[in-house]
């Protein structure tokens, strides 16, 4: 059946060459956007049309996709779409130029100018009376009829141009995350951040526990890995002299895929010289509140069933308390041993791993098993946004310590339903304590975690030099995913996919 769709469609490209007609022109003409054909419609039409660029007077040039036809014999009615909404064309035998080679021509998908005056029909649809069509792009294959309402999610994303081009809501998310990321930058700048840009290539991965993607160099002959994170390089400017900096750019990591991860995704990092967590935490809630009203226009969002206040004061939650009221058990102080055996208790309960079951490898650390009980037992319950704060040393080997209890570190987390949405801490800055976390790490991959950090030798010379006091921070798009209430995969525009047979 499809086959003999784009058979008919291609016997229409052919007609349209014989009749000397260039189905894929290299410009096009126009006047007026949709939009602005319907706000200036009355001044527009009473003056019998008119030329914003050129035309003859008394005429307008609409462009788009046409997305309906509905044939009356002598009589056709389209719709016109471009990307700033809908507009009615009407086309008569008797007025359209060469009105029976476009009757026969034309079909749903096709890209086409429409020249004429404006008018309203009887119904009162604001039209464009057409006296001239103009081929843009002939479709020769044609748009799925019953995209609507698919809940082929696969197909979706595969095909992610039909859906952008049949749904209207799929297109608005895209313009929700581009004020998002805006709204970020915008933030930022005024505060006085410079946006500066790092590689994507390096020789030792750093900055995240997180399992890298290796490609090789062939004018270096040399093997790199793509970043799994912002951080390092961002830090290495503020031993530079930069005080304030940012980036948003994308990051890799070879991991799973669920609702809430992606191996290539945008993440945004700031880094700001001479303040601390406790500094973050007031610039941050601003930030994100700023960012939740812009994108969404109020500060209360919806995630599954639950409502989401994003504009009350945010709470604090400390990580070892609350662990230990869970868990009856404290992280810092538990062995190994202990917090394996705990582990293995939760792993027969049902779930996620960010609220259930999970699997339990030999060589996780005591950080990992710490996170992965935490995750499980306390995280999946925060709803409402929170800070938590300071977590045992042992899961965050880039943060530093508090004076106040050398076993836990000054980092925050952004929490909000059930999930994390972005991590700060004081940044740790004495290279001397570095050397002994990244060696710490190292064992852990010497006994078999291929996400512990790698003792960087160039990162560890850099602090030697002096970095000043510093707060670091980064978010990345699960934020925006969370917003949407989406999987995150589902507000990514292409995220890669497994190719198909043959292909």
């Amino acid at each position: 059946m499809l086959d003999d769709l784009i058979k008919e469609r291609r016997k229409k490209l052919e007609a349209l060459g014989k009749a000397g007609i260039n189905p894929y022109p290299a410009g096009s003409k126009r006047t007026h956007t949709a939009a602005e054909a319907h706000g200036d419609f009355e001044k527009l039409s009473s003056t019998g049309g008119g030329s914003a660029s050129g035309g003859k007077s008394g005429e307008v040039s609409l462009v788009g996709r046409v997305t309906a036809i509905r044939d009356q014999g002598d009589i056709i009615f389209l719709d016109l779409t471009d990307a700033s909404g809908k507009f009615q064309v009407v086309s008569k035998k008797d007025t359209t130029e060469n009105f029976a080679l476009w009757k026969s021509v034309l079909d749903i998908g096709d890209f086409v100018s429409a020249t004429g005056t404006l008018f309203e029909t009887k119904k009162g649809e604001e039209s464009v009376a057409a006296t001239k069509f103009v081929m843009l792009s002939k479709s020769l294959r044609p748009l799925p009829s019953e995209w609507y309402g698919v809940e082929d999610v696969e197909t979706r994303l595969r095909k992610r141009y039909l859906d952008l081009a049949l749904n209207k809501e799929t297109q608005d998310i895209f313009r929700k995350k581009a004020v998002f990321w805006e709204t970020f930058r915008e933030h930022l700048t005024k505060e006085g951040f410079l946006e500066v840009e790092t590689p994507v290539l390096e020789a030792i991965p750093g900055g995240a526990e997180a399992e890298p993607f290796k490609t090789h160099h062939n004018a270096l002959d040399t093997d790199f890995y793509l970043r799994i994170s912002l951080e390092l390089p961002l830090k290495k400017l503020l031993v530079g002299g930069f005080e304030k900096v940012f980036e948003i750019g994308r990051i890799f990591r070879n991991e799973g895929i669920d609702k809430e991860h992606l191996q290539d995704y945008t993440q945004l990092e700031f880094y700001w010289a001479y303040r601390d967590y406790n500094d973050l935490m007031k610039f941050v809630e601003n930030m994100y509140k700023a960012v939740v009203k812009k994108v969404t226009g109020g500060l209360t969002t919806t995630y599954g069933e639950q409502k989401i206040d994003w504009g009350k004061k945010w709470k604090k939650v400390d990580y070892v308390w609350a662990f230990m009221e869970a868990n009856k058990l404290d992280p810092a102080k538990a062995t190994r041993e202990e917090l394996l055996k705990k582990a293995k208790e939760l792993s027969t309960e049902g779930g996620s791993a960010s609220g259930g079951k999970f699997e339990l490898d030999k060589s996780l650390s005591k950080g990992k098993l710490i996170d992965l009980i935490f995750k499980k037992t306390v995280r999946a319950k925060l709803i409402e946004p929170c800070f938590l704060v300071n977590p045992p040393v042992e899961i965050e080997p880039l943060a530093k310590r508090s004076p106040e209890n050398a076993n836990v570190v000054e980092r925050l987390q952004v929490v909000a339903c059930g999930t994390e949405l972005g991590k700060g801490f004081s940044e740790l800055n004495d290279p001397l304590d570095q050397r002994r976390r990244f060696e710490e790490q190292e064992k852990a991959r010497a006994a078999g975690d291929t996400e512990a950090q790698r003792l960087d030798e160039d990162f560890l010379e850099a602090l030697e030099y002096g970095m000043p006091p510093a707060a670091g921070f980064g978010v990345s798009e699960r934020f925006f995913a969370v917003l949407m209430d989406k999987p995150v995969r589902e507000t990514v525009i292409f995220p890669l996919m497994r190719p198909r047979s043959g292909h």
